[in-house]
């Protein structure tokens, strides 16, 4: 399994180019002697293997891609593909799938069938999305879907999950303000953009803060500001970036409303024009109560401690597109506490936790696909 990681690890793919990545995977799950379907959804790849005569089925998912980031380890295994990296630990999840696999095919302990989901795409949130438009539910129906996530700071062995939200959505917005550029020295003679960028980017502050019930948990941060200004010539045009997270619908309409309200008053206010550009990518992960329950009794049996996560997490993850469909679960295992942060140019997943993971894998389908 190590070999593995460090193969894909030096090999990372982005979203919906992960054709290696596929290969390799389709290639190993037909050696152990599964059904193997390559393409879903562009690049994603389903195994199916079945044992004994039951007719429920388990789906086990995990996603493939790399991020658009160079690599800056300075590990043997470091990423040989300038500007992609495996920094969320994809690699680790797709590997322990493959361990999960390997498991099930030579010792069996199920009776039903499982489907191995290898998905593209997670990092833009669009791989689940693009599997489900290519029929995943009605090519290969399943009752049910579980689904890891390594976690940084959680001790390798360690499992983690919750009832309910786990994981939130994420909604991306771009504000475009236009006005009239013009020279440095005389702002009188044009209506720039520049001031009324960095108030919208203060205001768009309090709508947490003052606009949301303080037992909601939401997040709204901006992320860019541009402009079309240079040292001595003020902006015409600006645009602010960013995203929120919310655990609600009603919180995300909430969150667009005000965001509308501010920005026309604020170009109301300056003389300009605004637009608002409010999209959700990602919606909130959503587990269900029943299994999160089993699937903590199923990790108790084979990680070191198995806990209900008191909180949700304000990162987002479209494994909730699978949810939406099918009950299921999300759960974290450990990275370690020493691991770097997700998505920093320093991470690197732990080889430590491939076995675990692929151990959890199995004993959640054991458990839900029971021989007696």
């Amino acid at each position: 399994m190590t070999a593995w990681r460090h193969d894909l690890h030096r090999h990372p793919e982005a979203g919906f180019e992960e054709h290696r990545t596929a290969a390799f995977v389709a290639e190993t799950l037909r050696g152990l002697g599964l059904e193997v379907v390559e393409g879903v959804g562009g690049t994603g790849v389903v195994g199916t293997l079945r044992r004994g005569t039951g007719n429920r089925a388990v789906a086990l998912r995990a996603d493939m891609d790399a991020l658009r980031i160079t690599e800056a380890t300075g590990l043997p295994h470091a990423s040989a593909t300038p500007g992609r990296m495996h920094a969320c630990g994809h690699d680790g999840h797709t590997v322990m799938l493959l361990g999960a696999a390997e498991l099930l095919a030579t010792e069996g302990g199920f009776d039903g069938t499982v489907r191995f989901l290898f998905q593209p795409a997670e990092e833009w949130g669009q791989g689940a999305l693009a599997m489900l438009d290519d029929g995943l539910l009605e090519r290969f129906p399943f009752d049910e879907v579980y689904g890891l996530h390594n976690m940084p700071g959680l001790p390798v062995g360690h499992a983690e999950t919750r009832p309910g939200a786990i994981m939130s959505a994420e909604d991306i917005f771009e504000i475009t303000l236009t006005g009239q550029g013009g020279h440095a020295s005389r702002p009188d003679w044009g209506r720039e953009v520049m001031v009324p960028a960095c108030a919208l980017v203060l205001e768009l502050q309090t709508i947490v803060a003052r606009r949301l019930a303080p037992s909601e948990t939401a997040v709204v941060s901006v992320t860019e500001l541009l402009t079309d200004g240079t040292r001595n010539a003020l902006p015409g045009t600006a645009r602010v970036l960013g995203d929120c997270r919310s655990f609600a619908p009603e919180t995300s309409q909430q969150i667009e409303a005000e965001m509308r309200r501010i920005a026309e008053g604020i170009a109301l206010t300056h003389g300009i024009e605004t637009r608002v550009d409010y999209r959700r990518e990602f919606i909130p992960t959503l587990n269900d109560p029943d299994l999160a329950a089993q699937a903590l009794e199923a990790a108790a049996g084979v990680s070191t401690r198995a806990a209900l996560r008191p909180e949700p997490m304000t990162g987002s993850e479209d494994f909730a597109r699978f949810l939406a469909h099918v009950p299921g679960c999300f759960l974290f295992i450990g990275n370690g506490e020493d691991s770097a942060p997700l998505h920093a140019p320093t991470y690197d997943f732990a080889d430590a936790a491939l076995p675990h993971g692929a151990a959890l894998h199995a004993a959640i389908v054991r458990k839900r696909l029971p021989t007696g």
